[in-house]
């Protein structure tokens, strides 16, 4: 038997894209961005303008295997199913809707979110990826996978990270997030031997992600010691951090939130 949809409530649309197309997440006009092309697509299946809300504003370059975009509902949208169909059918290259849910009224993938997962690739070696060029950062030089541990640890638990975020963005901002947990380890792809840095937190900045895995780096080739990273979060100063990781190396992985949420 179905159960009656109620008139309305939210939609929570599980996103996964190839970065290098777009202008990153969030809709700018005269630019293609996921954003746009979504809420295109939307309105072209439910007959009215679409406003989306994303879980993460990821930047230009950056990829997604589980980006979650929730929009309000009237009633009148088509089944979970259904509508899965269609948007696939419009999104063109790059860009594919896994899966649907309902949510409850009210619903945001942002506010509602009580956890995002990043995952960074690495290559590191003299050997550049082939399959995975698009995909990961090679470092060129081999890592110190234990140093970068005992770094990362620095960075777990509730602290300002100022000093791992784009400088104007911080201006005038709460700059607090909580890290739960980083892990650093080896892992094959088509092959290819990467290294992955898995990042869980409640909400990240501005390119604390990548900042973060540039840090690391600097800790894994030699640059620094793994103490020093201590010293960066303290500083509260984009400068005393290490370089911006790549932007095709970073993919949202995952977006956790309440299982009451959900319908």
């Amino acid at each position: 038997m179905d159960v009656e949809r109620p008139a309305h409530g939210a939609y929570a649309l599980t996103v996964s894209y190839d970065g290098a197309p777009f202008s990153g997440f969030a809709r700018q006009p005269g630019r293609d961005t996921v954003q746009g092309r979504l809420e295109t697509a939307l309105a072209t299946v439910v007959r009215r303008e679409v406003v989306t809300v994303g879980a993460g504003r990821t930047d230009a370059g950056v990829h997604a295997l589980g980006q979650v975009v929730s929009f309000e509902t009237d009633g009148s949208e088509p089944e979970p199913a259904s509508l899965l169909r269609s948007l696939n059918a419009l999104m063109g290259e790059g860009i594919v809707v896994t899966g649907i849910r309902r949510a409850a009224p009210g619903f945001s993938a942002r506010f509602d979110a009580e956890a995002r997962e990043y995952r960074y690739r690495l290559v590191p070696g003299p050997v550049p990826p082939l399959f995975l060029d698009r995909f990961a950062w090679w470092t060129r030089r081999t890592l110190d996978l234990s140093a970068m541990r005992a770094a990362a640890a620095a960075l777990i638990g509730e602290h300002d990270f100022r000093s791992f975020c784009v400088t104007e963005s911080a201006e005038g901002q709460n700059t607090t997030r909580r890290v739960e947990r980083v892990e650093i380890g080896p892992e094959e792809h088509l092959g290819e031997h990467t290294v992955t840095v898995q990042v869980v937190g409640n909400a990240f900045l501005h390119s604390m992600v990548r900042v973060i895995v540039g840090s690391l780096v600097e800790v894994g080739t030699g640059r620094r010691e793994p103490g020093w990273l201590a010293d960066v979060r303290g500083a509260c100063d984009r400068a005393a951090a290490g370089p911006t990781a790549p932007a095709y190396g970073l993919t949202l992985w995952h977006v956790t939130y309440p299982e009451e949420c959900w319908l």
